[in-house]
């Protein structure tokens, strides 16, 4: 009797390893690019971020390693509720395992609470609040590409260095615009700065004149534009109507992409002062991936620092499952081993993700050329500096993420 109960024991163990170790062994993986398709960032996010995504998954070289993996993409129409929805549908009926790009700070806040509660992953990389590595960080989410504290840091920094020393702001009314609002008004008090005043304006708006006359009216050096896509290049547009710029006020792009430019044209946004962490023009790493990435476009447009997170966020979640034998369908566990390893690709260079889920690389403080320098199609900008990835993001001292020790 007393043999055949160990026999049995030693059974349901060697069953219980085997199955441990097909699980190890789970080589499926599915990706949802949750973007903008149709609003005011489908071309900085939208269909070029799912191509990023395709990009990734045939450049990691799973699928000849035996893996099998799916993407789906959805719009969520830059609102929180409906992103939610998806994503619940996603996770619990589509298996999804990484959500990718996820644009605009009210939805990614939303879907970063989602992917806690599921044990899920989020590689944001559209998304700017600084909320998503600080406050309100969680263990299965990366913050990839840039947030509203790097961007004050850099872009804000050097123009009050440079004199701009009165600010008024335009500010998009939603999480995004209030906290760029906040992360620079930080920047520019502690500079030496002050800000004269704010007004905050719909998301998604056509008409920015009467938001405009209060900034001409306020006398202020800087108007800083705490928008982003659709919203900044109107906000340009109809500054350069009014003459804000020609008056003597100098308008500060506080987040600008390269499809920002090309939509303004270099007569129109030339001169203007903005940051960036990815160029496709940079070096030889970043020409050579756009020229792929722009050969399948329909309109052949260059990659967008988001779209270029994506790839590169995407190419790191890759090496972490192949580090950990398979995928283990486990969020949590997966974001700390991706934390574990330095990342390093053509497009972000080399660095690291540290304990808050804030991923580390350099900062470009960019200019757009006139018209008489630019070399050709894409040709915009010109590198002003860099500031080094341990610079230009919020330091862990300064954090109040409930994952980092003190």
């Amino acid at each position: 009797m007393k043999n055949r109960i160990s026999a049995l024991l030693l059974g349901t163990a060697l069953a219980f390893a085997a199955s441990s170790g097909s699980f190890a062994q789970d080589k499926t993986v599915k990706i949802g690019v949750l973007t903008d398709n149709s609003g005011l960032y489908s071309d900085l996010g939208g269909a070029g971020s799912t191509l990023a995504a395709q990009m990734a998954v045939e450049d990691s070289g799973f699928a000849a390693k035996g893996w099998k993996i799916d993407i789906i993409s959805a719009d969520h129409q830059n609102k929180p509720d409906i992103a939610t929805n998806i994503g619940r549908q996603w996770i619990d009926v589509e298996k999804v395992d990484v959500f990718m790009d996820v644009l605009n700070s009210g939805v990614g806040l939303a879907v970063n609470n989602l992917v806690k509660e599921k044990n899920s992953i989020m590689i944001n990389t559209g998304a700017a609040s600084s909320d998503l590595t600080n406050a309100q960080c969680t263990p299965n989410t990366i913050h990839w590409v840039y947030d509203t504290y790097m961007l004050a840091n850099s872009t804000g920094q050097a123009l009050v260095k440079a004199g701009g020393d009165t600010w008024y702001f335009l500010t998009a009314d939603y999480a995004f615009g209030a906290a760029l609002e906040r992360d620079t008004t930080a920047v520019v008090t502690k500079s030496g700065g002050k800000v004269l005043g704010t007004v905050k304006h719909p998301l998604n708006s056509s008409d920015f004149s009467s938001f405009l006359l209060q900034a001409q009216a306020s006398k202020a050096k800087i108007v800083g534009m705490a928008n982003a896509g659709g919203d900044t290049t109107n906000t340009i547009k109809q500054a350069s109507e009014f003459g804000i710029v020609k008056g003597g006020q100098k308008l500060a792009g506080l987040l600008l992409f390269i499809t920002d430019v090309h939509a303004l044209g270099l007569n129109v946004a030339q001169g203007l002062s903005f940051t960036e962490t990815f160029y496709w023009d940079l070096n030889d790493g970043t020409r050579a991936f756009s020229k792929r990435f722009s050969g399948r476009m329909k309109n052949k447009a260059q990659p967008s620092m988001v779209q270029a997170g994506v790839y590169s966020g995407l190419m790191h979640y890759f090496k972490a499952l192949e580090a950990m034998g398979g995928n283990p369908h486990d969020g949590a566990k997966v974001v700390a081993k991706m934390k574990e390893m330095p990342t390093d690709d053509p497009l972000f260079g080399k660095g690291t993700i540290r304990a808050d889920g804030r991923k580390i690389h350099p900062a470009y403080l960019f200019e757009v050329k006139k018209p008489e320098e630019s070399k050709g199609p894409w040709d915009y900008y010109k590198l002003i500096g860099t500031t080094p990835g341990e610079l230009a993001f919020r330091p862990l001292s300064e954090s109040t993420c409930p994952l980092v020790k003190k």
